[in-house]
């Protein structure tokens, strides 16, 4: 078979990240503070333990003889689309946050943006190998961002994780406004397929 040199075009082949190893030392601690999360544990070859975060479609992985990466080296992102809610489920499991802060003129501030706008405000906890997870507030993604083309899910269970996404941010977005968005099935639609080929819906007016 003939090799490909230098940077081909892969745009008409889709590529996702499926696993990122987390490198911690105790594993049954890592394993506990994970499940107190709340994510989904996954089956796994004995000595492997992966977690799942609600709506994600990567995971994290764990175990011995992994990776040669220092414990707590990790720093790892998960976008939320109401950090404020965020912050008191992680709060609510027990879990202390080290940091909550937000891009201001002239760097990191702390404290959530007073205008709450989109990848502004963060949140940051350690697991017990203190690698760091940030919370970011996306509610309105970057030109760029999301590659525009069809809508399409490889299994039910990731429609069925897109759909209960769309379930989330509607039931948000109505809590933030004060009122009942009517037609949802609409809405939902124009949810998912923008999440996947154009920037997230905007709040109604």
């Amino acid at each position: 078979m003939a090799q490909r040199t230098g940077g081909g075009d892969m745009s008409n082949i889709s590529v996702k990240v499926e696993v990122i190893v987390l490198p911690v030392l105790n594993l049954a601690a890592a394993t506990a503070f994970y499940e107190r999360l709340g994510w989904r544990q996954d089956r796994t070859p004995p000595g492997v333990v992966q977690f799942t975060p609600p709506g994600s479609s990567c995971s994290i992985r764990f175990g011995e003889g992994l990776t040669a990466a220092a414990p707590g080296s990790a720093r790892l992102y998960l976008t939320v689309f109401d950090i404020a809610a965020a912050i008191e489920e992680v709060e609510g499991r027990g879990i202390e946050l080290t940091e909550t802060f937000h891009e201001g003129p002239v760097g990191r501030e702390p404290g959530l943006d007073s205008h709450r706008r989109s990848y502004s405000s963060s949140a940051s906890f350690r697991d017990p190998d203190s690698n760091v997870w940030f919370l970011q507030e996306v509610t309105n993604r970057l030109p760029g961002r999301i590659e525009v083309g069809h809508t399409a899910f490889a299994t039910k269970s990731v429609l069925a994780d897109a759909i209960g996404r769309a379930e989330v941010a509607h039931r948000d977005l109505e809590r933030r406004l004060g009122v009942s968005i009517p037609d949802w099935s609409e809405w939902y639609a124009e949810y998912i397929g923008s999440e996947q080929s154009g920037p997230y819906v905007k709040p109604m007016p």
